[in-house]
């Protein structure tokens, strides 16, 4: 089918919309019309040539939508369907049949932009765009996916919002509570107050942790934090967050969460822990950098951990901060601004100057 998308010619260089043709469904895959999809700081680095994909190709990985047309052997969704689009994994691997997000092939499966087999989702004329970013490529019109990656959602809650559900919502959300299982009573310190740490910043606030420190460097963003759950904000361009983190928790946090993928930024996570706390890192540091950390601080029990996708099965998770959304204890709608697939390159360069909390694309709005 022919299809509107924003293509990356090659590394570096903006989106380019254009007419492309999808692939029909096969025997396990679904076409969805994608309603929304957040921009996510690793689509930016695909495109900017961070993570080496094959390219000119299609990516978006935050995709929510309706179903169109369903592969011969699907039972699970039909269309007219409303659902969240999520990452598909290899599904053999062991991490995979624990039903964790850790697939020993997740390189391969997410960042190859094509099939299993090798085959593309898309063309243009007789040239293959690689798509299948993480399973969707949802800065598109529409996105070919597996089944088995999809989350089916109620109706009465508006696509619209949804796209960050897939990743953003689940990350921050899912760290809190999947990962590092913040208990009630317990402190918590968030670097990087983007989507994902304001998710952490929300999630705290329903787990009931009693100090949430949100730490950024743009007022603007902190502002948003307070009125989200935060009791406390740190600005980092003027004070010494690890320190103030000592003085406002007599001895440091039990949490800390890292979202920022900054080196230095990660070392401050680990160092503002009190012994035996636990530091979660989400943020995705650029290949081949290195962190730095006292041994001495991890020797009196501290611990830091990497974290995907919030260690979340997708179909539970993602309907249970659906709830909380529409019990008005998850409003994940503040931090959005939405554009037209067309303004792609205004809602990237939004993002990256920290003007937007979460850009969001409505590809099917002219």
């Amino acid at each position: 089918m022919r299809i509107k998308a924003a293509v990356v010619e090659s590394a570096g260089q903006p989106f380019v919309i254009d007419e492309i043709d999808l692939d029909e469904p096969r025997a396990n895959e679904v076409v969805v019309r994608v309603v929304s999809s957040g921009i996510c700081h690793t689509d930016l680095a695909t495109r900017d040539g961070d993570y080496k994909v094959p390219m000119p190709c299609v990516l978006g990985h935050e995709g929510a939508g309706i179903v169109e047309q369903v592969g011969s052997l699907c039972t699970t969704v039909q269309p007219g369907d409303h659902v969240v689009i999520g990452f598909n994994t290899c599904g053999q691997c062991p991490a995979c049949l624990l039903r964790t997000p850790y697939c020993e092939d997740v390189m391969r499966i997410r960042l190859g932009l094509d099939r299993p087999d090798g085959s593309p989702t898309m063309r243009k004329g007789q040239h293959a765009i690689h798509g299948n970013f993480f399973g969707q490529s949802s800065f598109a019109t529409h996105a070919l996916c597996e089944e088995a990656s999809l989350v089916k959602v109620r109706r009465d809650v508006p696509l619209d919002i949804l796209g960050p559900f897939a990743c953003s919502v689940e990350t921050g959300a899912g760290a809190i509570f999947a990962s590092l299982r913040c208990a009630p009573g317990s402190s918590l310190a968030v670097f990087g107050a983007g989507a994902v740490g304001m998710c952490a910043v929300m999630a705290a606030h329903v787990a009931g942790c009693t100090t949430i420190i949100a730490v950024d460097m743009k007022a603007n963003r902190l502002r948003v934090a307070q009125e989200l759950g935060a009791t406390h904000i740190i600005n980092a361009a003027e004070t010494d967050p690890v320190e103030e983190i000592q003085h406002i928790t007599t001895g440091g946090v039990n949490y800390s969460f890292e979202s920022t993928g900054v080196t230095k930024v990660i070392r401050q996570a680990v160092d503002a822990l009190r012994p035996l706390g636990v530091c979660g890192m989400v943020g995705q540091v650029p290949p081949g950098d290195e962190v730095s950390l006292d041994p001495w601080t991890i020797l009196l029990g501290r611990t830091l951990r990497g974290i995907i996708q919030g260690d979340a099965i997708p179909q539970i998770l993602i309907p249970q901060i659906l709830e909380l959304y529409l019990q008005g204890r998850f409003p994940i709608d503040r931090l959005i601004e939405y554009y037209r697939l067309e303004e792609i390159n205004q809602a990237a360069a939004d993002s990256e100057q920290g003007t937007v909390i979460k850009a969001v694309l409505r590809p099917n709005t002219n």
